[in-house]
Formats: C-alpha cells, sequence, structure tokens
C-alpha cells in the first residue's frame, strides 16, 4: 500500500473542515475523490501534501508517517501535487518549466521522467517548447502543470480537480494521457466533481461530504448506486 490515511481531522482556523477522514491507494491505481464544491477535496489532497496540516490522525506514505511532515520533507519522500490553480512560472518557456522541476531520486525503479518523455506523453506541449507559459491555454497549462510534477518522478501524484473549467475536448485528451500514466504504472489520486471524467479513468471513488468521507467502492458500482449520486453529488 503506498498511500494509507486515518481518521485526519483538519482545520482552517477554528473552523473544523475534515472529520476523520480515512482512505487508501495502492501501487498502480487511480482513485478519485469525489464531492462538490466545498465538500472538502481540495483540503483532504493539502492535508495529505502538508500545506493543510491536519491536527491528528495518520498518514502513511509507504508506510513512513508523514502528519507534521513539512511539504518538501513530504515531496522528497515521493508525493507530488498538482494544485487546481495550475501554478506555472508565466515568464519561463514550457521546457524551462519542464527542466526546473527536473529530479531523479535515489533508487528510482525504472526509466526516469525526462522532458522528451513529458513531450511524448503530452505533443501538444512538444509544439510549444518555446513559448512562455503565461501565453498557454488553460488546458495546455494543466499539461505542462502535470508534467512538470512528473518531471520530479514522484510515486503517488494528488491532481486537485485536473478538468474543472477545460473545454469538453480538451478534458476527454486529458483522460486518455491519465489512463497513459496508469498503463507506465504511475499512481494517481485525483480530487473532481466531474463524475463522467472520474469513471473514465478511476478504478475506485470515495465520495466526500461536507468533511466526511461518505462512500467507497469501484466504478462500476458508483455508477449503479443511483442514491449516492443523488444524495451526494447531485446527479
Amino acid at each position: 500500500m503506498i498511500l494509507e490515511v486515518q481518521d485526519i481531522h483538519t482545520y482552517y482556523g477554528t473552523s473544523h473542515i475534515l472529520f476523520g477522514v480515512s482512505l487508501e491507494v495502492d501501487s498502480g491505481e487511480i482513485v478519485c475523490l469525489l464531492g462538490r464544491n466545498g465538500a472538502g477535496k481540495t483540503t483532504t489532497l493539502r492535508s495529505l501534501m502538508g500545506l493543510t496540516p491536519a491536527q491528528s490522525g495518520s498518514i502513511r506514505l509507504r508506510g513512513e508517517e508523514m502528519r507534521r511532515r513539512p511539504p518538501y520533507h513530504i515531496a522528497r519522500k515521493g508525493m507530488g501535487y498538482v494544485p487546481d490553480s495550475r501554478l506555472i512560472f508565466p515568464d519561463l518557456t514550457v521546457r524551462q518549466n519542464l527542466e526546473v522541476a527536473a529530479r531523479v531520486p535515489k533508487g528510482l525503479q525504472g526509466e526516469p521522467w525526462s522532458v522528451e518523455r513529458v513531450y511524448d506523453l503530452f505533443p501538444k506541449l512538444r509544439d510549444l517548447d518555446k513559448n512562455l507559459g503565461g501565453y498557454l491555454s488553460g488546458g495546455e497549462q494543466q499539461m505542462l502543470t502535470l508534467g512538470r510534477t512528473l518531471m520530479g518522478n514522484p510515486e503517488l501524484i494528488l491532481l486537485d480537480e485536473p478538468v474543472e473549467g477545460l473545454a469538453p475536448l480538451v478534458v476527454k485528451e486529458f483522460a486518455r494521457r491519465i489512463r497513459s500514466l496508469k498503463e507506465f504504472g504511475q499512481t494517481i489520486l485525483f480530487s473532481e466533481q466531474n463524475v463522467s471524467f472520474a469513471i473514465s479513468v478511476a478504478e475506485r471513488a470515495y465520495v466526500i461530504d461536507r468533511g466526511r468521507i461518505r462512500y467507497h467502492g469501484t466504478m462500476d458500482e458508483l455508477r449503479r448506486d443511483e442514491e449516492v449520486k443523488q444524495k451526494y453529488l447531485m446527479i
């Protein structure tokens, strides 16, 4: 098991946001955290990355406790984070955005990610190699943000609402690329409210509502569970 999260509680100031969230992600899995706006999806991912530290509970990466560890330590241990805000360097070219994040951890198994390998995954970025990040479209920036995270060769990637605000055709393309990452053996936990996208790429789902996990099952099980979709996902 790569990631084991047990009973975490997270606060913003005095506001209690997450209430005993628990979840697991195994090696090579793509798992989705589904929920409506404000359900606690982003806070969960930020808690795992140490950006909004959980006040109690346990977050173990390959059995090692990560709670109370700073984000840079968690990143060095193999967790990568792709925020929904697509934080790129607008004054750097696409290639420079990728190169600045290059890191090959000690003991890495398999082929490391390189600029050319990212370009093979996202051919559009190869065409934009010398373009400044600030001039890319939303979909192109999302590809670049994910590519930059891959350049750090993380064992687990946290993706926060990867297709929010993207055009339907771009969403379909992004789904294909995420499925390609699974073929490469990449482990991903992503948050999302687009159920169709989630079903097209994930194997399992956790449904969160008001800071609590309300459901866990395979995507096939969720597809058939009309009560859960109606109650927590407004479908």
